[in-house]
């Protein structure tokens, strides 16, 4: 649909209107309990903020906005694999092949707006987007699939992501939703809730080593896969006065990441903005469905003042 008849069929006057950004189309919406930013290139959330907060996801100042490209910040959707598409530690997934963008193809294509509604009960937005098979998805093995992508935008964020297997075969694949918190200092952040787990150490070669017995402090570079956890966690923002809420389902791996310094769409000056905290079926607990079988992982996000 072009961006008229988005807004015919589904805008809401005053809370959701749909509108080109570089080329991409994204929903802008307002209502009482809060701003958001969708963009349909990725099913992509750039922005979410409660009223009386600060803005919760991290947007780089530098991220490019194409077609072709990965947005740097928000919440990215990695699907079907997470990272590359085979490694260490990795199953095989559907296709049986080594090629494909970082962190799958989902991210990099247009998903469909199917449905937007204002709740009655608690004045948050309800947004459906969904991506079928596509020409691209088809040459890297993935021709029977439906993703479907619901937010529920208020005073707090609700992320679900369905995975159906529309085909004849098993259909294996890795998820993520790779969410950028924005924070005072990621230097004086802390995560509760991942104490004691194990992990991959993606800056030291995969090597498997266990999370520290107290709260993890962001203090260098941290690339980990926890591969077993279906723990909610809190972050604390020390800078903020504030705890962000990370509760999960459906969900059995975490990612916790910060790369301490600059990238080609990511100024240093930015690097300590923000923690990533990853909700993820990777690795050895990548999903699994037969045909006619269908998945759901959900992050519910909330915000509390301290």
């Amino acid at each position: 649909m072009d961006i008229a008849t988005l807004n015919d069929h589904f805008g809401l006057p005053g809370v959701l209107a749909f509108e080109d950004h570089a080329g991409l189309t994204r929903a802008r919406i307002t209502t009482p309990a809060c701003t958001a930013t969708v963009y349909l290139h990725g099913a992509h959330l750039t922005h979410w903020q409660p009223t009386g907060q600060k803005p919760v996801l991290f947007l780089s100042d530098k991220s490019e906005f194409a077609a072709n490209k990965a947005i740097r910040g928000g919440v990215p959707i990695c699907f079907p694999w997470f990272g590359a598409r085979t490694g260490v530690h990795k199953v095989t997934l559907t296709g049986d092949r080594a090629d494909g963008p970082m962190h799958g193809f989902a991210r990099l294509q247009s998903w469909t707006v199917a449905f937007a509604a204002l709740s009655p009960a608690d004045g948050s937005l309800r947004l459906v987007l969904t991506l079928d098979p596509s020409p691209e998805s088809q040459a890297l093995g993935f021709d029977h699939f439906r993703a479907v992508y619901e937010l529920s935008l208020g005073a707090t964020l609700t992320m679900k992501l369905t995975v159906a297997n529309g085909g004849t075969e098993p259909l294996v694949f890795e998820e993520a939703l790779h969410t950028y918190f924005a924070v005072g200092d990621a230097g004086k952040t802390l995560v509760h809730g991942l104490e004691g787990a194990t992990y991959y150490d993606k800056t030291d070669g995969m090597a498997t080593k266990h999370m520290p017995a107290e709260p993890f402090l962001f203090t260098q570079e941290t690339d980990r896969a926890l591969p077993s956890t279906t723990a909610n966690v809190v972050i604390e923002d020390t800078v903020n006065a504030r705890r962000i809420h990370v509760d999960k389902s459906g969900s059995n791996t975490s990612v916790v990441w910060n790369p301490w310094k600059g990238m080609a769409d990511l100024d240093a000056s930015q690097s300590h903005q923000f923690v990533c905290v990853e909700t993820v079926n990777g690795f050895e607990n990548a999903i699994t469905l037969t045909p006619g079988e269908s998945h759901s992982m959900t992050a519910h996000i909330g915000i509390e003042s301290v």
